[in-house]
C-alpha cells in the first residue's frame, strides 16, 4: 500500500470535497466534476476522485458512495472494502445501480452549485 504526502493546499482542498460530499442529501448522488466545479477548480475531478478514495475504507461520515463520474458510473467502486459495496449501500438509498451505472442519473442528480447556492438578495 502506498502512502501519498498530501501538501497543505491539497489537503485543504481535500477538507473541502468532504465539507460538501457530506452535505449530500440520502438517495441522491453527484459527479467528482460536480463537485470540483463547486468548488471553483472545474477542472479537478481527478482530485475529488482521489479525495473520494481515501475515505473509503474507513468507517468514515463522508458518504463517498454517493459520488460518481459524469456519467453515473460507479468508478471508483474498487476503491471500497467490497467492489459491490458502493452499489448495495446506494441501493440501500433507493438509488438503481445496473452494470455499475446509477439508473436515472439525471433523476437522481444533486447539483451543489443549485442546492447550496446563496441567495444574495
Amino acid at each position: 500500500m502506498t502512502t501519498i504526502k498530501l501538501s497543505e493546499k491539497n489537503k485543504d482542498f481535500f477538507d473541502r470535497v468532504y465539507q460538501v460530499a457530506r452535505l449530500i442529501p440520502y438517495g441522491r448522488a453527484t459527479s467528482y466534476g460536480a463537485i470540483g466545479k463547486y468548488l471553483g477548480s472545474a477542472r479537478s475531478a481527478r482530485m475529488v476522485g482521489w479525495a473520494m478514495n481515501g475515505c473509503t475504507q474507513t468507517d468514515s461520515d463522508i458518504p463517498a458512495h454517493r459520488v460518481v463520474n459524469r456519467l453515473g458510473v460507479l468508478s471508483g467502486k474498487n476503491h471500497f472494502t467490497t467492489p459491490t459495496l458502493m452499489q448495495e449501500k446506494l441501493e440501500a438509498e433507493g438509488i438503481q445501480v445496473k452494470d455499475d451505472q446509477i439508473v436515472g442519473f439525471k433523476n437522481v442528480f444533486w447539483d451543489p452549485e443549485i442546492a447550496l447556492a446563496i441567495d444574495n438578495c
